[in-house]
């Protein structure tokens, strides 16, 4: 007879949501600079984090502030925010309503799979960041990608079809990867397309100290229609060059927030005391170092414009905002081979596709890198675009 053929199942069964963030993912790890590769590729400040900052740490280390944080933070934190916040909303915001993050990204995380369950419909522009498609694809909702207008802008009438029985609208603004920044005029858009719908909106304002529009810069809590449906996400990350420190917080309806706060106390716990000491100066002494850096940035994003403009086949697009310009290529190949193709010219950049379908044939560069780097970063790229042809 035969042998018997027993099929055994896999030794190792990994959870469902794992196959669908791999599914849907498009994010890559990017390099930093090194001795043979310039880097445009990183979304991170390359300026120390203020000195004012980094002795409150110091302090705090001192002083023995080692031990846990209450778990929705350390209250004179939220009392600061609170207050900076109802200045930015024109309404008044109560420090119960903030919870402290392990950044930005668990901020967005917390929120996100504290609102979508299985089946429900998210509603992204494309391209947008890609952390928002695959945190959606983890709590098993569906992603509904609307592209934008071609002005790198929301398309309303797209938009408008899209957000019908919505339960989340995600977007981020300033806008990463484009760098556009939405105005008061789009929000009030947003605020009347969504006009007696339940729809949440999770506004990601990340970049939002980094405006160059020469307008005031218009929050979505600012926005009377938006206010009670949104859920404000911002990091110290991007205005206080504090990446590494892994702080950030969130606002919102007091029941959205007690959902994020269920969540990342789950995963994540209380952020470090001592790093929210560190936050608190940022917010009461460092307004000058972000306008310090805002107006390298500014400069820095001018010289990467001109350096780009001599490139054949580039058209550029237009940032009002953030550190990155988003270029559209006239090659015909997939911006991920054009990326790999760089990194031998020694250049780092994004690929455009790694933000959504409609980011296929754009590269993402950043200028938070030095007026060195970006100056021989653009040469570099000239040199390998130009071996593509």
């Amino acid at each position: 007879m035969p042998p018997t053929i027993t099929t055994q199942p896999p030794l190792f069964a990994t959870a469902e949501a794992v196959a669908r963030i791999a599914a849907a993912s498009r994010r890559t790890q990017q390099p930093q600079s090194r001795g043979d590769l310039v880097s445009l590729a990183m979304g991170e400040p390359d300026f120390d984090t203020p000195h004012s900052v980094t002795e409150a740490a110091h302090a705090s280390l001192r002083a023995g502030r080692t031990h846990y944080s209450p778990l929705l933070g350390e209250p004179a934190l939220r009392e600061a925010l609170a207050e900076k916040l109802t200045g930015i909303a024109g309404a008044p915001v109560s420090a119960s309503d903030i919870l402290i993050t392990q950044g930005g990204t668990a901020g967005l995380a917390a929120s996100i799979l504290g609102i979508v369950d299985p089946g429900d419909k998210v509603v992204i522009p494309d391209p947008t960041y890609s952390l928002y498609a695959d945190l959606v694809s983890m709590a098993g909702g569906t992603v509904v990608p609307v592209p934008l207008a071609p002005d790198l802008h929301w398309d309303l009438d797209r938009l408008a079809d899209a957000l019908t029985d919505a339960k989340l609208f995600v977007f981020c603004n300033p806008s990463n990867p484009t760098g556009i920044v939405h105005s008061r005029d789009e929000l009030d858009a947003l605020a009347q397309l969504l006009d007696g719908t339940s729809t949440i909106v999770i506004s990601d304002e990340a970049y939002s100290d980094l405006d160059y529009t020469g307008r005031p810069f218009t929050s979505t809590i600012s926005i009377d229609g938006l206010r009670d449906r949104t859920v404000y996400c911002q990091t110290f990350s991007k205005s206080y060059a504090m990446t590494g420190w892994r702080v950030g917080y969130l606002w919102g309806p007091a029941p959205l927030i007690q959902a994020s706060a269920r969540i990342h106390n789950t995963f994540n716990g209380s952020v470090n005391t001592f790093i929210q000491d560190a936050a608190l100066a940022a917010v009461q002494r460092c307004d000058e170092d972000i306008a310090r850096m805002r107006a390298a940035y500014e400069r820095r994003g001018e010289t990467m414009r001109t350096e780009l403009a001599a490139i054949p086949g580039l058209t550029l697009s237009a940032p009002e905002g953030a550190f990155y310009q988003f270029p559209r290529y006239d090659l015909d190949v997939p911006s991920v081979e054009v990326v790999a193709a760089l990194r031998t010219h020694g250049v780092a950049v994004r690929p455009g596709s790694e933000f959504g379908a409609r980011g296929e044939g754009h590269l993402r560069l950043s200028y938070a890198a030095g007026p060195q780097a970006i100056t021989e970063g653009v040469h570099r790229l000239a040199r390998g675009l130009a071996a593509l042809r």
